[in-house]
């Protein structure tokens, strides 16, 4: 695995030599399998960091030094005050980080754990742990375990949840980008966050026409299709699709990475602001009708794998658009459909399947799911080609469902129709993301509040929704 060959001063953090904004690999090294292309295949920048024994880390890659430890929770105004009274190492010049300096720090071997868990056993963050202090969210506390996003510099130039001041982070137990809410009718959100300096040219991206359908950025050394494919396609066509390209003289064009595609994001721009896709205006950003039946801008597909818990069946994206999904009312229990994580989000798709399955969303905010979504290429950078070795896919869903029973178990016959259609993972029970209907339905049918829908909780015929 090649590390960058530029030249790092670690007593000022600067990069000196062409990359600036080198982007750390994401560390998932198995591909999902036998799809060509996938994150897995391409190695870069290995992650390497030095602890300085004084609670500081330095990231060898980026020239970045971070706090080692977040320590309380804080709000996001506090963060910004308390930045000017941190000595840690007996550094004084400490900032709170931008959106592309945290996520430099992401890792995809994490484990996306499943919102209504309690505990954290076998689960991986999104994080190298065993550099930086890392805690999952507490229940005893009224937290869930995903609750451990990290504060950065970056507002959104919108709103989210219908008209909330909105702060993007990095959540390490769950592997995303959201927009979370700096205040709300709740109450002040707390944040984990660490504190960084160092290479103050990190983050910001030189671009450069070529002038044949192509954009260099120098502070990255990713070259870059000018125009995005022009209509959306499944996980393993985009793959396909990248694999076939050839394009300005060039045959090695390939479906970037999460931490590649996140680093072309501008976020100053906003759909709701500019009129505009949320990157730089130099790239050509295909307009879509959303969901609501507005103009907007589509979400783009990596070719990093969203490990979770459960299965391997979902990528990442990330949102040059509106972030929309859908929130129950809690008055009238009605879905609403809003920009819930802001354009700049990165979250996940299932990688095939039908859309309308889900037709109200996933997840605690009910992510809209698209499948089809829009792809651009990359090419360059510090990248070597490898076989990467292969992990059968695991809870791979077609439209919705499992695409097969898992091993010597047999379809069962004559059983529950809800079951039958609603447990897409066959573990005999129904979670929340499993249920394809609102929120106060599945509340009402999971009597014991276990946070699930077991085969004795079940209707015996399909709810009215």
């Amino acid at each position: 695995m090649k590390l960058l060959t530029t030249t790092l001063s670690f007593a000022t953090g600067i990069a000196f030599g062409a990359a600036t904004y080198p982007i750390v690999d994401s560390g998932q090294t198995s591909a999902i399998g036998s799809y060509k292309g996938q994150d897995a295949h391409y190695l870069g920048n290995a992650p390497s960091y030095k602890d300085n024994g004084d609670g500081t880390i330095t990231d060898q890659v980026t020239g970045l030094m971070w706090t080692k430890d977040p320590g309380a929770k804080m709000t996001w105004e506090q963060a910004v005050e308390n930045v000017s009274s941190c000595n840690v190492g007996g550094y004084s010049d400490w900032r709170l980080p931008s959106i592309k300096e945290l996520y430099s720090l992401i890792n995809f071997n994490g484990l996306d754990p499943d919102p209504r868990a309690e505990s954290t056993g076998n689960l991986i963050p999104f994080i190298d742990n065993d550099v930086f202090d890392f805690k999952y969210g507490d229940p005893a506390k009224g937290e869930r375990i995903i609750d451990s996003q990290f504060a950065t510099t970056a507002i959104y130039t919108s709103t989210t949840m219908g008209g909330n001041k909105t702060m993007f982070g990095v959540n390490f137990a769950d592997g995303r980008i959201k927009g979370y809410p700096v205040s709300s009718p709740r109450g002040n959100k707390t944040f984990h966050v660490l504190y960084v300096r160092g290479n103050p040219e990190y983050g910001q991206n030189k671009f450069t026409d070529n002038d044949d359908g192509t954009i260099t950025d120098a502070a990255t050394g990713l070259t870059w299709m000018k125009a995005d494919a022009g209509k959306g396609m499944d996980w393993p066509t985009a793959l396909k699709y990248a694999g076939s390209m050839e394009f300005a003289g060039h045959s090695d064009w390939r479906l970037p990475s999460a931490k590649e595609l996140q680093s072309l994001v501008d976020y100053s721009r906003a759909p709701d602001s500019t009129d505009s896709a949320a990157i730089d205006p130099m790239f050509q950003c295909s307009e879509i009708t959303n969901a609501g039946g507005k103009k907007d801008y589509a979400a783009y597909w990596t070719s990093t794998t969203h490990l979770s818990s459960r299965s391997n069946e979902s990528a990442a994206y990330v949102n040059f658009g509106r972030s929309l999904g859908w929130m129950e009312d809690r008055r009238s229990g009605d879905k609403q459909l809003m920009d819930v994580h802001g354009a700049g989000a990165q979250r996940s798709d299932p990688k095939t399947g039908d859309a309308s399955q889900f037709p109200y969303g996933r997840g605690p905010q009910g992510d809209v799911i698209g499948i089809d979504n829009m792809v651009r290429l990359v090419r360059g950078g510090n990248i070597e080609t490898v076989d990467a070795p292969v992990v059968k896919e695991s809870g791979q869903r077609k439209g919705g469902r499992q695409q097969e029973p898992k091993k010597n178990q047999e379809p069962q016959k004559g059983g529950n129709p809800f079951m039958d259609r609603e447990d897409q993972n066959g573990d005999g029970k129904v979670s929340k993301d499993e249920f394809k209907g609102p929120d106060h339905h599945f509340n009402r049918l999971d009597k014991n509040g276990d946070g699930y829908i077991s085969s004795d909780e079940a209707p015996t015929r399909r709810p009215n929704r």
